[in-house]
């Protein structure tokens, strides 16, 4: 089997580590890993398959004579980067938001559009984390009819604003216990027994601009681009794994009995879906795996052509590393 020169952009952060371990568990063939960061990281040495690699600084002579780059930055980092990564000959695979909703950047899901992926001139983008987790939900059921509308309440884990998240999630829980004050930092309000309605900033119409990545990336990755989604975030004292509440009407009615039957044999889904037993996906259970679980399908009451369902997915994993792993095994895969 050839074996692939991969790069990893902002290797030290939570999305590039994972990665690295993701790399390692779905044996993706590597000849060569390149770790890189910024200054602050460069220089320092980190073990990865019994090996040490020491992490390089980023710089636009650094891509050289590799195959794959995995991007694990923030924007400017990626916006900087992209045109030394494809000049160089790489592919790059990039978790921001800085080219996702580019005409010539295939979005893709590898369970919904993985196709699209023969489409990229250089860059392929990896979604927002709850738009993996929701549209890998409801793709078997855009199958059975096009899905019209879509309401989402995300319900997002601390871990998904970085590092810094669980931390002062778990030093707050600590305080609050011993009776002292906390002093928010990472998040603008006390994240400890406490909900916090806005993630992102406002974008237009009340909704902030990671409610308006579920309706853009969703029209993209699904290929409906006249659904309308209407999405509301919500960042809760949950460490990992993002759950989600959707609403989704079809042009034809649905049952839930179609619906868990279509979930059922999905790609990347595993569905949990038995409320007399007290069955259905939590955060805890979905934790540190790939598949989304998906239950709670039962009839809209406001719409006879709606669904309802709740569904719940790892977004370090498969709502990002995992992800772009993925991508990268379909690239490899139209190679062989």
């Amino acid at each position: 089997m050839k074996q692939y020169k991969v790069g990893i952009l902002g290797a030290t952060g939570a999305v590039g580590r994972e990665m690295m371990k993701i790399l390692l568990e779905r044996e993706f063939p590597i000849s060569e890993l390149h770790l890189f960061a910024s200054e602050r990281s460069a220089g320092k040495v980190v073990a990865w398959n019994g090996k040490p690699i020491q992490i390089e600084l980023a710089s636009e002579e650094a891509f050289e004579g590799l195959d794959i780059v995995l991007g694990a930055a923030e924007n400017d980092v990626a916006k900087q980067f992209a045109p030394a990564i494809v000049k160089a000959g790489a592919v790059f695979i990039d978790n921001s938001s800085a080219f996702r909703l580019r005409d010539d950047v295939p979005l893709v899901v590898p369970e919904v559009n993985g196709g699209d992926v023969k489409l990229h001139k250089g860059i392929i983008s990896n979604p927002n984390c709850s738009t993996v987790i929701a549209v890998t939900a409801v793709n078997a059921l855009r199958q059975l009819s096009p899905i019209e509308t879509m309401i989402a309440s995300t319900y997002q884990a601390v871990s998904g604003a970085g590092a810094g998240g669980p931390i002062e999630l778990s030093d707050q829980v600590s305080a609050l216990v011993k009776g002292e004050k906390v002093q928010p930092k990472v998040f603008p309000y006390q994240i400890a027994f406490n909900l916090i309605p806005q993630i992102g900033s406002e974008q237009e119409a009340g909704y902030t601009s990671e409610e308006m990545k579920l309706q853009y990336e969703g029209r993209k990755i699904l290929h409906l681009p006249d659904m309308k989604v209407s999405c509301t975030c919500v960042r809760v004292p949950v460490v990992r794994s993002h759950s989600i509440s959707i609403t989704l009407r079809f042009q034809r009615k649905i049952t839930p009995r179609e619906a868990a039957l279509a979930i059922k044999y999905a790609p990347g889904c595993k569905l949990v879906d038995d409320l007399g037993e007290k069955q259905y996906p939590m955060p805890l259970d979905t934790s540190d795996q790939d598949l989304v679980w998906v239950g709670r399908i039962r009839e809209d009451l406001t719409d006879d052509r709606g669904l309802c369902l709740w569904c719940c997915g790892d977004q370090v994993r498969k709502g990002a590393a995992t992800n772009a792993v993925q991508i990268a095994e379909l690239l490899i895969a139209e190679e062989a």
